[in-house]
C-alpha cells in the first residue's frame, strides 16, 4: 500500500505519540511494574540490578512526520534495584529536554555505575590479545544513586 509501518520497535522516528500511548509503553509499564514487584516480594531487588536505557535520547523537536531524531545531548536511564537508591530522580534536562541542566553524566559514568554495583574494579587494567593494556571503564560510578 506504499505506507511505512510505525510499529516496528522503539526507533520512533514517525508516529511517536500514537506509537507510545498506544502499543509500546502500556505493556512496558506492565511489564517492568510487575518485574519489580515481583523480585521485591521475593527478597531478590536488592540483588539484581535492573536497567533500562537505549543508545540515543531523543531530540527536543518533532519532525513533520511525528517522530524524533536520535539525540546524544540528554537522555534517560531508568535503574532500580542492585544498590541503587529507590524512588530518586537524579539530574534535570533544560526547558526543551535537549540539554542536562543539572547532575549531567556520561555514558562511561552509567557504565561505571553498572560495573561498580556488579562489583567489577572500574579502575583495573585488563590486556587485548596482543598485550595493550585497557582500562575497564572510564567513567566515576554516579554517587548520587549508590
Amino acid at each position: 500500500n506504499g505506507r511505512r509501518r510505525t510499529d516496528i520497535g522503539w526507533d520512533n522516528h514517525i508516529n511517536n505519540f500514537a506509537n507510545l500511548k498506544n502499543w509500546q509503553l502500556p505493556p512496558t509499564d506492565q511489564a517492568v511494574s510487575a518485574l519489580l514487584g515481583e523480585l521485591s516480594e521475593r527478597g531478590l531487588l536488592e540483588e539484581t540490578l535492573v536497567v533500562l536505557m537505549g543508545e540515543f535520547g531523543r531530540t527536543p523537536g518533532i519532525s513533520s512526520e511525528g517522530g524524533r531524531q536520535h539525540w546524544p545531548f540528554c537522555y534517560s536511564v531508568v535503574m532500580a534495584g542492585g544498590g541503587i537508591r529507590g524512588g530518586e530522580v537524579y539530574g534535570a534536562s533544560d526547558t526543551r529536554a535537549a540539554y542536562p541542566a543539572s547532575n549531567p553524566v556520561s555514558p562511561f559514568d552509567v557504565g561505571a555505575t553498572i560495573f561498580h554495583l556488579l562489583g567489577v574494579d572500574i579502575n583495573q587494567t585488563l590486556h587485548d590479545h596482543i598485550g595493550r593494556p585497557h582500562q575497564i571503564c572510564r567513567g566515576k560510578p554516579i554517587a548520587g544513586l549508590i
